[in-house]
């Protein structure tokens, strides 16, 4: 497996110092158990990270940050790759091992989904999304962050395409159509902060009912 997309380098910093939101640290925490490359860095930066805090006066904090680290997610030895199933191992004990066991909701014509349960309710939202091979999704933007992770298949837009491993890592300022694999279609892992903005009328419409 050749991944050729990764998360952008403050994600890492990010996902390392344990400041992530907890569906974006669920989707790093796959990504790294796919990709040696980031593993690599990721350790890179807990070592200089180490050496920071070590060099720091201890001070108190008022209430505990609400945050979620990869370590909360699961142990570090958990984020090593699998090869009894295509579940990243960060969700094994969520999902199980196979994504094909997943208990799909259909949200839309050749397009299913199934939300995964955060530890605590927020504006960020963790799902899977299963696309028919072909399917082009309703251009759209982004009134936050969004971290799409590859599991199966790949997807394309006017930027690049996107393989199993392949993280698409984006903003606000990014709009984009994606297209499913024409012969497997797609399955991604997807944290989205805030809801998506549609650009076509009838998208619009249906989006209250599939929490897009």
């Amino acid at each position: 497996m050749a991944i050729t997309h990764h998360p952008a380098p403050e994600s890492l910093m990010s996902c390392s110092a344990g400041s992530m939101p907890e569906a974006f640290a669920a989707v790093m925490a796959s990504h790294i158990a796919m990709c040696p490359g980031c593993r690599k860095q990721l350790s890179v930066m807990e070592q200089i990270g180490a050496v920071l805090l070590e060099a720091m006066t201890p001070t108190a904090i008022a209430c505990e940050a609400e945050v979620t680290s990869m370590r909360d997610l699961q142990e570090r030895d958990e984020l090593q790759p699998r090869s009894d199933g295509d579940v990243p191992a960060p969700l094994v004990r969520t999902l199980g091992t196979s994504l094909d066991r997943v208990p799909w909701k259909r949200a839309g014509r050749g397009i299913w989904q199934h939300r995964i349960a955060l530890s605590h309710e927020g504006s960020s939202t963790l799902r899977l999304i299963k696309v028919a091979a072909g399917l082009s999704l309703p251009e759209h933007g982004h009134r936050g962050s969004e971290l799409t992770l590859v599991l199966r298949g790949a997807f394309r837009d006017a930027r690049a395409r996107y393989a199993t491993g392949d993280v698409a890592d984006v903003d606000e300022d990014i709009e984009h159509g994606p297209i499913a694999d024409a012969e497997q279609g797609c399955i991604c892992l997807v944290a989205t902060d805030g809801k998506l903005r549609f650009k076509g009328r009838m998208a619009r419409i249906l989006q209250p009912l599939t929490g897009f």
